[in-house]
């Protein structure tokens, strides 16, 4: 048990001012305050630290975070053996079917991409190593959600922000739940213009050499037309492989 007193409150005040811009580049003290809970002249005062570090521009009302920020995440990525070991599987993968792979683990109601290989942009807004999106919507997410116990796995969608993305985004956790069990038995998981309209995705999980499952691959399409069951078939073999040497 660690003993409070041996915590630095103000790191963690200004850990969670970082956390607090997310999705949103630019902010204003006000709304740091109302993102983290923080009073208005503590989120300021980290909002000016940051900026004295060169970790965020400050236009006189608008803070943006810096590509300093990265140092603090990206060498733990980088060290990740997961990322390390998947990223040739990934970029081999990719060049075969023409599409973006990418390799996700779960992280509470989200999942993080650890691992990424590019072609075409489908999606409109850009994903990096370190980006994040809701579990309960994305076919990654499905495949990692299906992997848990039910009870983890229910406890997961419930505590999630099923607020509608698109209009074939399903609310109701129940319909979710019954998706994660339909990945459970395919052992892959399609989703189809939940997460941005025009967009279809399709996963797999990844396995360890004990078959436990340590992460998730996905590739991304336009949806046009009926899924291609072949691509199923690519990341499958794909899973297999990485299958005989992740640890």
């Amino acid at each position: 048990m660690v003993n409070k007193t041996d915590l630095i409150a103000s790191l963690a005040k200004g850990l969670r001012v970082l956390e607090s811009f997310g999705d949103h580049p630019r902010r204003t003290i006000s709304d740091v305050a109302e993102a983290t809970g923080l009073d208005r002249a503590t989120a300021r005062r980290c909002l000016l630290t940051l900026h004295d570090q060169g970790y965020a521009d400050y236009d006189g009302k608008f803070f943006t975070l810096t590509p300093r920020v990265l140092r603090l995440g990206i060498g733990a990525l980088a060290a990740l053996p997961l990322a390390q070991v998947v990223q040739p599987w990934l970029d081999q993968l990719s060049d075969q079917i023409g599409q973006s792979c990418s390799v996700g683990i779960l992280d509470g109601t989200e999942i993080v991409y650890i691992a990424r290989a590019a072609q075409r942009r489908v999606m409109s807004i850009g994903l990096l190593p370190g980006s994040r999106l809701p579990a309960h919507c994305t076919s990654m997410g499905r495949v990692l959600l299906a992997a848990l116990p039910e009870a983890q796995a229910r406890a997961v969608v419930e505590a999630s922000d099923l607020s509608p993305r698109t209009s074939f985004s399903r609310t109701d956790p129940g319909e979710v739940m019954a998706e994660v069990a339909r990945a459970r038995v395919q052992g892959f998981a399609w989703v189809e213009q939940e997460v941005e309209l025009g967009l279809r995705s399709l996963a797999v999980p990844l396995l360890n050499e004990q078959r436990r499952v340590v992460a998730a691959l996905n590739t991304g399409m336009a949806a046009v037309g009926a899924p291609d069951a072949a691509l199923v078939t690519a990341l499958l073999r794909v899973q297999e492989a990485l299958r005989r040497v992740l640890r």
